[in-house]
């Protein structure tokens, strides 16, 4: 057994002697999204700090919890403030979450996030499915693999399911809600990128930019959780237009699109859960 699914294993192990549950489907909330999990019917909470060897998130306005529970019948384990390794920790650190909520037991892994927009054509408030990925920030995977959880060169021409994809392509189209759809590029942060960062992004074809997600993803994929995500385009990206960029904007603008933002995630849940069936 690899020293890495070791530590894996004591966080199950700390998980499973508090709490009595078995997710389908597993979310991580971004920025203007964090209440989502206080809205649906729980069954547990747990705090990170409360399990052994498990990372912390520091970023404001993260509570640092899981959350057990339903979204309508389905069973859900919701991250209330991921990990970005911006903060300092370790790439393990920051896909660990990932990895045991596969080990809790869901199938499904629903990536939501704030991002910033790449493409001309996209205004803050819109929302992205996104369709690929560029990760600009180190692998997960590099290190000793784990075998238990995936083989070492895992395939990744389907990161974000498709079948996935056409369930909230619909569920947004069904409940009157545009959809933007495009790839979305990790870089490390904390910084907000350059204008001349932004037209190389842009280049590389990335319609939107933020600093986490793209790392859990590949880390979902290595364990064979199905994978969807969702980008709220909190801003425009630097260059695009002259005004100073501020997390101060970046909340703000989340906060606003996340009504219909919580309606869409409610419902393709639902939708993705009658497909698991």
């Amino acid at each position: 057994m690899s020293k890495r699914y070791e530590r894996l294993e004591r966080c199950y192990s700390c998980f499973k002697e508090k709490i009595s549950f078995t997710p389908d489907v597993a979310l991580i909330l971004g920025s203007g999204l964090g209440d989502y999990a206080d809205s649906i019917t729980q069954t547990a909470v747990l705090d990170y700090k409360d399990i052994d060897s498990f990372p912390v998130s520091t970023v404001a306005g993260h509570k640092g919890r899981f959350v057990f529970g339903y979204i309508g019948d389905v069973k859900v384990v919701i991250m209330q403030g991921r990990v970005h390794y911006y903060e300092g920790y370790s790439m393990e650190d920051v896909v660990l979450p990932v990895r045991l909520m596969k080990l809790m037991g869901a199938r499904v892994l629903f990536l939501t996030n704030a991002a910033g927009g790449v493409n001309f054509n996209y205004h803050a408030g819109d929302f992205m499915l996104i369709s690929d990925q560029i990760c600009m920030a180190p692998s997960p995977l590099i290190g000793e693999n784990i075998d238990e959880l995936g083989v070492r060169f895992p395939d990744m021409s389907n990161i974000y399911d498709r079948d996935l994809r056409d369930i909230v392509r619909s569920t947004a189209k069904s409940l009157n809600i545009p959809l933007q759809e495009g790839v979305y590029i990790q870089l490390t942060g904390p910084n907000y990128e350059s204008p001349a960062e932004i037209r190389m992004v842009r280049t590389l074809g990335a319609d939107a930019v933020g600093m986490s997600t793209a790392c859990e993803a590949i880390a979902a994929n290595h364990c064979g959780l199905k994978t969807v995500g969702i980008s709220c385009i909190s801003n425009l990206a630097c260059g695009i237009t002259d005004k100073p960029l501020t997390h101060a904007e970046v909340q703000e603008t989340a906060d606003r699109a996340a009504p219909l933002f919580k309606q869409l995630i409610t419902e393709s849940v639902v939708n993705i859960a009658k497909k698991l069936d």
